[in-house]
């Protein structure tokens, strides 16, 4: 389908809602403007929809290759066009490790068969692969990932060397996981020496501290500073850290950026009694005061970015003891409508959803024409009926787990369609999978 038009929708672009058509052709956005007369091959009636420019997810874990027990790229990508994420950053803890250029090339095959998405994959770094990880290519892989302090996998860079230079010699963006390993293990310690084997999901937080992540950000911040690196520090989750960021600075000109996750922005401490494991992230939820100053940090411009760090396990691995339970859960399907819910909520604007899922993931990763409604770029789009509830239950999920931290949860938003480089990917529970997403370059 070479053209699509886009009839009489509420544009929400660039810090404005205007009613305007859109016209599709080739993949790119050829035009907008107040009424398109011109002839397609597909018409939309957006008549009372909204249209978004597609989220991208700056920070998923798909599990392939070898956990795709848990998720695959083909399953998730599919979940994400049903949520109106149109491209995703994918994590290295897979199995193996994304540690070689080989390993990572072998993730681009992979997505460029299946994925429905638009796609890019981080470089893993280790304590002994400093060369390889010098080698990526700017313009073709959107970072370089960082786990400082330990998550799933064997990925923990914990050596100060290493960290130096990695900081230091990066040719493009570095993306950090920061929690402080030894805070952990002295709280782990402290906490199994009082409760034995029956500690409970409630201690998570506590054992996950707020100090071992502002250790461990401030940290990377320190280096970063020193070295100029540039730093994007994922899933921020305390208000203390919050402070390390910088509000003022224009983004496409800040070094330091910061990213908050749908869960940590919808979910506080109280909710462990009925969600246990099913919210159980490293980093840890954390208390509602911490929750309200992630979002005053989104909407104040000290935390750039809102992505998902999807991460899904199967019902069993979530069902175990709390010790024995992984760290993550699925939220692809389900971010774009938990934020909508917020701006129901009257949390947050339609324009500042907009802005942080979409433009501001563009601008700070250089995404060569994404992340905003303009003639010339990339038809990634998402049209919502902001007055459809859908209530979320286990029949309606198409997470390869089959289960989210959201059942039960009625949104009163519903993605109608979802365009990926132009194409109709998904409309009203349907998916178009001949068509695949494509890779994402990157102007550096």
């Amino acid at each position: 389908m070479n053209t699509i038009l886009i009839k009489a929708a509420s544009l929400v672009n660039e810090g404005q809602i205007f009613i305007a058509d859109v016209l599709i052709k080739d993949g790119f956005i050829e035009k907008i403007a107040p009424s398109i007369s011109q002839s397609a091959d597909l018409e939309i009636n957006a008549e009372g929809l909204h249209l978004f420019p597609g989220m991208i997810d700056d920070q998923v874990h798909f599990r392939e290759p070898g956990l795709t027990h848990k998720a695959d790229i083909f399953s998730e990508s599919m979940a994400a066009v049903a949520g109106g994420i149109t491209s995703f950053m994918e994590m290295p803890n897979t199995v193996p490790n994304t540690l070689t250029q080989e390993l990572l090339q072998d993730k681009y095959k992979i997505a460029s068969d299946v994925s429905l998405a638009n796609y890019s994959f981080f470089m893993g770094a280790s304590n002994d692969n400093l060369e390889e990880v010098l080698k990526t290519d700017p313009k073709n892989v959107c970072g370089i990932k960082v786990f400082m302090g330990s998550s799933t996998g064997n990925m923990l860079v914990d050596n100060a060397k290493v960290l130096e230079n990695l900081f230091k010699e990066a040719p493009m963006l570095i993306a950090t996981h920061c929690e402080d390993e030894q805070t952990i293990r002295r709280n782990m310690a402290i906490y199994k020496e009082k409760y034995g084997d029956q500690i409970t999901i409630d201690m998570h937080p506590l054992i996950r501290s707020a100090e071992a992540c502002y250790t461990s950000s401030s940290m990377a911040v320190e280096l970063a500073k020193k070295h100029n690196t540039r730093l994007h520090i994922l899933h921020i989750s305390t208000a203390r850290e919050v402070a390390l960021f910088d509000s003022k600075t224009a983004l496409k000109d800040k070094r330091i950026t910061a990213e908050a996750c749908v869960h940590h922005l919808w979910f506080d401490d109280r909710d462990y009694a009925e969600k246990g494991n099913w919210i159980k992230w490293n980093p840890a939820v954390k208390t509602e005061q911490d929750k309200d100053a992630i979002l005053k940090g989104v909407l104040d411009g000290h935390i750039d970015i809102i992505a998902t760090d999807h991460a899904p396990h199967t019902i069993e691995e979530k069902e175990q003891p709390y010790l024995q339970a992984p760290s993550g859960g699925p939220l692809v399907q389900h971010a774009l409508s938990a934020l909508l819910e917020m701006y129901h909520q009257k949390k947050i604007t339609l324009e500042q959803i907009a802005e942080k899922t979409a433009h501001n993931v563009a601008t700070c990763f250089n995404i060569d024409r994404r992340g905003f409604i303009r003639e010339g770029y990339w038809a990634d789009l998402v049209l919502v009926n902001l007055n459809d509830p859908v209530k979320v239950t286990r029949a309606n999920i198409w997470y390869k787990c089959g289960w989210s931290p959201f059942e039960g949860q009625v949104f009163q938003s519903d993605i109608t369609h979802t365009f990926v480089s132009g194409n109709l990917a998904y409309h009203k529970g349907k998916f178009t999978t001949n068509e695949k997403g494509r890779r994402l370059t990157f102007n550096r």
